[in-house]
């Protein structure tokens, strides 16, 4: 896990993207220097001041250069209502970046990365640093949660898509897509996803069928984000009597090999 730090933020744009998905860009040259891939930060929101607790949002992008890193969020309750209401030019108090982060893609083969709603999110720096650009899989409800497909698109990778409810893409669900990458004889060097639970269990389901070297960013519901409260607790496989232990996803996670995650 790379050094961790406490920074205020300057609010560069907080921009929607379509529907409930925006986008915030940040400046903290300090954070966005040590940021990885599949990496959090944990975020004061401003104006709530009866709610102390943090919110976690994956990192999304960085810009070295500028000296900036960004998160993409939906709008789905009153903290992320706040969040959306918050201007360029305001100071935002950051923890990060925070957790493990994805392991660098293979330079051999091709990987595949999996996305479930803004859980494409935690994707995008993984594509964007990788040595080529690895095939993209995207999923959700309807059209209206596939985000992100130009932003792939213009680091060179492949984008397919599937939609729930068939308004996008395949109908069906993500994992239905590297199903079928698969049967058609498709072999990836890595295999990553981030998004709803139920996808990350396909997911790594998939890869214990097919021996795929798979990475996990468990969409966990973070409190504290320091591993004081374990309200974020996951069950990886254990040498004792059940077969597995609780571990923190904010602390030894967001991200774990698909083999060490227990589904049960």
């Amino acid at each position: 896990m790379s050094k961790t730090f406490q920074r205020d933020a300057l609010v560069l744009s907080n921009e929607q993207i379509q529907g409930d998905y925006y986008r915030m860009v940040f400046e903290q040259p300090v954070i966005a220097d040590m940021a990885r891939a599949g990496q959090f930060l944990h975020v004061q929101i401003p104006g709530m001041p009866h709610r102390i607790l943090r919110r976690p949002f994956s990192i999304s992008d960085v810009n070295l250069c500028k000296g900036s890193l960004s998160i993409v969020y939906k709008v789905v309750g009153v903290g992320t209502e706040q969040l959306g209401q918050l201007k360029p030019g305001l100071l935002v108090n950051l923890i990060g970046p925070r957790g493990n982060g994805f392991g660098k893609l293979p330079t051999e083969g091709e990987s595949v990365l999996l996305g479930g709603g803004y859980g494409c999110a935690a994707i995008f720096l993984l594509a964007k640093r990788a040595a080529k650009p690895p095939l993209i899989m995207l999923g959700g409800r309807s059209r209206e949660d596939i985000i992100m497909v130009p932003e792939f698109e213009s680091l060179g990778c492949k984008v397919l898509v599937a939609t729930d409810d068939g308004s996008l893409g395949c109908k069906g669900y993500v994992t239905l897509l590297l199903e079928e990458y698969l049967r058609q004889g498709g072999m990836p060097s890595r295999v990553a996803a981030c998004g709803p639970l139920g996808m990350l269990e396909s997911s790594g389901r998939l890869c214990e069928k097919h021996s795929l070297d798979g990475e996990l960013s468990l969409d966990s519901i973070m409190c504290c984000g320091m591993g004081a409260c374990f309200a974020c607790v996951v069950k990886k496989r254990a040498d004792n009597e059940q077969g597995w232990e609780y571990v923190r996803s904010c602390q030894e996670g967001p991200v774990f090999k698909a083999d060490e995650v227990y589904w049960g």
